[in-house]
């Protein structure tokens, strides 16, 4: 059985796991792990005991300390470790309908802000509190409670996680009131005719039609928009790529270092 599949099989991303470090270099450090497996954790990867990033490896890691580790992602060639906690939820793992436990991080006029592990907290609009009228979310829920909510939707362009309570909580049923009996006020006169009820007819807000002045400022605003997005898109997609080339190269003089020794 070869090492990359012994990797595979054993460990998992999000693993916490425990290692001595080996080997240090300008960029990162590479790291044993307690079953002898070798990982590599990059500098920006590494985190002070305030979660300040660190600027000189040498004035953090020694040779044969031991430290406290994740899984970030694993590779054919190596594993990449981090100090930084992970999120229990990526966007990607977050779906309509799931249940989630969450702590009440905040309240507002609107609803509650629920952390639920994800890199944004959730919103619990104050319709989604309770079955029936919420005058305020502090009726229902306070700041510090641990609670199960349902995920109803998930924007991950708008970055924006709806959650319900009431979606987890039977509907009351509604208590039929009891048939009061007619009072007769017709005495002699023969049945009474039902009056005709009257309706009100409702007309719906006429909307203007947009102008060609702005049917194009609205286009042109689009456009300007999706240029903006696509130009975020290519610059986080060339830091990846900038990120992932630097690990390598770190990996393999870390590699040629150990070989070397």
């Amino acid at each position: 059985m070869s090492e990359s599949s012994i990797i595979s099989d054993e460990l998992k991303p999000k693993t916490q796991v425990t290692g001595k470090v080996i080997k240090t270099a300008l960029g990162g450090a590479l790291i044993e792990l307690s079953d002898g497996q070798k990982g590599l954790l990059h500098i920006s990867q590494m985190a002070d005991g305030d979660g300040k990033p660190v600027n000189r490896v040498e004035d953090f890691l020694k040779v044969d300390q031991s430290v406290d580790l994740w899984v970030k992602r694993i590779k054919p060639e190596h594993i990449e470790l981090t100090m930084l906690k992970p999120l229990a939820l990526d966007w990607r793992d977050i779906k309509s309908g799931m249940v989630v436990k969450g702590k009440i991080a905040k309240l507002d006029k609107f609803g509650a802000f629920v952390d639920i592990g994800a890199a944004r907290q959730g919103l619990i609009h104050i319709s989604e509190m309770a079955h029936g009228y919420v005058k305020s979310a502090g009726d229902v829920v306070k700041e510090g409670d641990e609670l199960d909510v349902m995920v109803l939707d998930v924007d991950r362009r708008k970055r924006q996680i709806k959650l319900s309570i009431k979606a987890l909580t039977p509907e009351p049923e509604k208590e039929e009131a009891p048939a009061r009996p007619e009072r007769s006020t017709n005495k002699g006169r023969g049945p009474r005719k039902p009056k005709q009820e009257q309706f009100q007819m409702e007309t719906e807000p006429v909307i203007p039609e947009p102008t060609a002045m702005e049917i194009l400022l609205k286009e042109a605003m689009e456009k300007a928009d999706a240029k903006q997005k696509f130009e975020k898109r290519e610059k986080a997609r060339a830091i990846k790529r900038l990120d992932d080339d630097q690990e390598e190269i770190l990996a393999r003089t870390l590699e040629n270092k150990v070989q070397t020794t």
